[in-house]
This record gives C-alpha cells, sequence and structure tokens, in this order.
C-alpha cells in the first residue's frame, strides 16, 4: 500500500472553497514522483490511492479559542458565548456549502462539539481561573471541528487523533511517547486505509496516559504529520501551505524570494530553527528517522514549484537560503582571565539552566562570553543570576540571519561575499554551526531586513549568485 500522509494548514482552510480545494488536492493528487536519495527508502508516488489527511484548525479559529479562554476567564462570559456563537455559524454555514449525504450528521457533531465548548467555558468562568489542562481541551475544538468539515468534503472516516497520538501529561507542549504512538497509530489507522482511499485526522493534539486532552504546540500539524507518517510507514509527507515550497528568504522581505527545489533535513532543520516560519521547527525529524520524504507544496498552485526535503541528501549549494529570526537579544558576560577558572563555564550555564532560558548562538574570548536568545527570555533575572560571575551587558532589539548552505566550509568566498554584501553594517556576533551549514549573523533589528535583501541578493540575485537558482522540479 502505497500511503501519502497530507498535512493541510488553516490559511489553507479558511472557507468552503479551501475545503473542496482539499478535496481536489487529495483525489487527484497530480503525478509527480520525489527525486530517491542514496540513502533514502523513498519511492516514486504516483498516485494517492491511500491518503491520511491531517488538518489544522480553520484560519483564525485557534486565536478566537485562545480569546475566549481568556475572556471566560476574566468572568466576561458573554464574550466567550459570543464567539462560539461565531465559531458555530461559520462552521455550519462551510458544512451546508460543502453539501453531500454526510451533512446533517456533520451538523450535529459541529452542534455538539460547540455546546461542550460552551460548557468547558462556563466552568472556566465559575471557577476563575484557566489550567493548561483546561486551555488544552479548549484550543482542541478548532481542529476536531475542521476535521468534521474535512471529513465531509471529502467523504471519509474522521478518526479522533488523541486516540492515536499518546504524549506525557505536560499540558500546553506534552511531550510525545513515541513508542507508543507508532503502535496506536498503527492499530488505528491501517484497517481503515486497507478498505478506505483516505482518513481524516487533527494535527497537533493527543491525549495522555489517562485519556486527557494534550497539545503538542500551537502550530504542530505537521508535527503531527511527521510523526503519523513515520508511523505508518508512508511513501511521503505533503505539506500544503499557501506558499510554493519553501523559500530561499521571507517573501514578505525578499520580493525576488525563490523557491528552493531540494534541501537535507539538517538544511530544512537549520532553516525552521531560525525563523523559516513553513514548517513546525520539530516536524522534520520523525521523518528523517524514518526515511521519509516530505514535500512542501502550494494547495491553491499544485503544478507550480514545490520544495522536496530528502534524507540522506543535500541541496549541493554553497547557500540554499537564508533565514531571519527577530526579537533577540545578546548577553554577554566579562571577567578578566575568566578562562583560567576550572569550570567558570560550567556556572554560566547553569544559570541559563535554572532559569529555563534557552540559548542560540555562543562566542567566547579570554575575556568575555556572548550568547544570543529571545528576548522574550527573563533577561533581568539571568543579569541578577549571571552579575556574580563577572560584568553583565545585555543588548536588546537584535535579529539573527542565518546563511545556509551544505557546502558552506568548502565556500572560501563565502566570508567576503558575505561582508561585502553586508557593507557598512555593524555586525554584533558571527558563529559557524557545529554542522558547518549555517553562518549566523546577529545585527540590529532595525538593520536586519535591509542586509536579508543584500544577502539574498548576492547569492541568488546578482551576477555572481551561488544559490539556489528556484527553477521548478
Amino acid at each position: 500500500m502505497d500511503l501519502v500522509v497530507m498535512k493541510f494548514d488553516g490559511a489553507s482552510l479558511s472557507d468552503a472553497a479551501g475545503l473542496k480545494l482539499l478535496a481536489d488536492r487529495v483525489r487527484n493528487s497530480f503525478a509527480s514522483p520525489v527525486k530517491a536519495g542514496a540513502k533514502t527508502k523513498a519511492k516514486a508516488v504516483a498516485k494517492a490511492q491511500n491518503s491520511l489527511v491531517v488538518v489544522s484548525a480553520l484560519s483564525g479559529v485557534t486565536d478566537s479559542l485562545f480569546f475566549a479562554a481568556g475572556a471566560a476567564e476574566q468572568g466576561d462570559l458573554g464574550t466567550a458565548e459570543k464567539v462560539c456563537a461565531e465559531l458555530r455559524e461559520r462552521h455550519l454555514s462551510i458544512a451546508r456549502q460543502l453539501g453531500g449525504e454526510g451533512l446533517s450528521s456533520a451538523e450535529e457533531e459541529i452542534k455538539a462539539l460547540v455546546s461542550a465548548l460552551e460548557s468547558r467555558l462556563q466552568g472556566v468562568r465559575l471557577v476563575g481561573e484557566l489550567t493548561d489542562r483546561n486551555m488544552d481541551e479548549i484550543a482542541a475544538a478548532g481542529e476536531r471541528l475542521s476535521s468534521i468539515l474535512a471529513a465531509l468534503a471529502l467523504d471519509a472516516s474522521c478518526v479522533d487523533a488523541r486516540r492515536a497520538l499518546r504524549t506525557d501529561s505536560r499540558f500546553g507542549r506534552a511531550r510525545v511517547d513515541f513508542g507508543s504512538t507508532e503502535r496506536l497509530s498503527r492499530e488505528l489507522f491501517l484497517p481503515l486505509l486497507k478498505t478506505q482511499d483516505c482518513v481524516v485526522t487533527q494535527g497537533s493534539i493527543g491525549s495522555d496516559s489517562l485519556g486527557s486532552t494534550t497539545s503538542i504546540g500551537r502550530g504542530a500539524s505537521d508535527l503531527s504529520a511527521s510523526l503519523f507518517g513515520a508511523a505508518l510507514g508512508a511513501a511521503e509527507i505533503r505539506i500544503w501551505t499557501d506558499h510554493e515550497g519553501l523559500p530561499t528568504a521571507d517573501p514578505k522581505i525578499v520580493a525576488g524570494a525563490m523557491t528552493i527545489q531540494q534541501l537535507s533535513f539538517e538544511e530544512a532543520s537549520e532553516l525552521v530553527a531560525f525563523g523559516a516560519k513553513i514548517l513546525h521547527p520539530a516536524a522534520i525529524k520523525p521523518a528523517l528517522e524514518a526515511g521519509i520524504p516530505v514535500t512542501v507544496r502550494s494547495v491553491t498552485k499544485p503544478q507550480g514549484r514545490y520544495s522536496t526535503i530528502l534524507p540522506g541528501a543535500s541541496s549541493g549549494k554553497a547557500v540554499v537560503a537564508l533565514a531571519m529570526r527577530p526579537n533577540v537579544a545578546i548577553v554577554s558576560v566579562k571577567q578578566e582571565l575568566m578562562m583560567d577558572q576550572a569550570g567558570f563555564l560550567a556556572r554560566l550555564f547553569a544559570a541559563f539552566g535554572r532559569l529555563g532560558v534557552s540559548v542560540d548562538l555562543v562566542s567566547t574570548s579570554e575575556v568575555c562570553v556572548s550568547v544570543s536568545l529571545d528576548m522574550a527570555a527573563p533577561l533581568d533575572k539571568l543579569a541578577s543570576e549571571l552579575g556574580e560571575l563577572g560584568k553583565v551587558e545585555i543588548v536588546r532589539d537584535r535579529a539573527v540571519i542565518a546563511v545556509v548552505g551544505d557546502m558552506l566550509k568548502e565556500t572560501p568566498t563565502l566570508l567576503r561575499k558575505t561582508f561585502d554584501a553586508l557593507g557598512d553594517m555593524d555586525v554584533d556576533m558571527l558563529s559557524m554551526g557545529a554542522n558547518d551549514i549555517n553562518l549566523s549573523i546577529v545585527l540590529s533589528a532595525q538593520q536586519a531586513p535591509s542586509a536579508l535583501r543584500r544577502l539574498h541578493n548576492a547569492f541568488f540575485e546578482g551576477p555572481d549568485a551561488t544559490g539556489d537558482t528556484g527553477a521548478a522540479p
């Protein structure tokens, strides 16, 4: 059985037209075989005869659910009930536009689900507290509602993902139990897919060992698709978005951004980690470990450009893409001859660990250690803890630009071209990743968009461009 896991994001599921496009993509997935790398078990997929369809909540729904939950916690039940009424009407209206033999059943399911949501919000208002556990249950309504519509559009079975994706009980950002998820997914989905062309399920949600609803993170439907694909031995995982694949830079900033043809899992992981927003940061790993290719395609342009992420393969490019992440701060600790003190770095990073702060880039000298991190981190508390080790300086409002490619280290002209492009811009930090495929540049947030455009022109658009050409596969 050639199984394809197809994930559809909320941006492509905003209305009845989007649901109809979903149905068309599943039923008539065009023949475009992925290229197998030397170390991958991938094989050409000519037709999606069996598809597991993973859906996100409709566009804007998750934000509405968080807003309603916050209103209920503040005692404003009227606002929460208004949100529920709007969600009920929106989903019912789409269902009626889709029509079909399953319409009556879909309407009843939508009404029952929203009614249960209203009851839970009333409970939040009465208690006056919104726990992470309650929030996970409330937020899950978005994916559950959209899956009813997707199943109606496809005339397919809808399976509750909470029965297949097992997690721990860390509500809000639960960790996946991979062994149990693989076993449950195979037991639940495979028998259905042997007798049905497609089955619909939800992204982002699961359950713990007691059956309580959990979330593996907002926007984590990509990860759900990757987990299910790995568990079921899928031939391909297709991520359907409103973009034509992964771009060489953020197209909102760089007008000349192109579509990346092919890249490795390592390159894709670096891009996602440093700001590329089309994929969930953790989505790639399960597919990588299972040797499954991932393609990123446009739901509105199914025969247009797309990107293929292959295990055991490489872009073969000095620079395959650029990514930019704003809202970065630099924390520096200075002390004379600190490197002569045994355990200094251990004590320094222990402070980050105690406060649960993740560090991105690290730069060291004989008298200073500088790290970059998210500006949302508790910077004042961190400065207080680190003050015992030396003089602490914090620089805010920075951005990091990642230059990603599989042949960075083998391209002697890369640094020269980078600094020529940046010209007179001030660079706070420069770091070559330990995996040799990421050159990271930290500079002021104000200059970052211009720097991104300059670098993209140098590597992709100028006469001496060495990056991916963006030609259609």
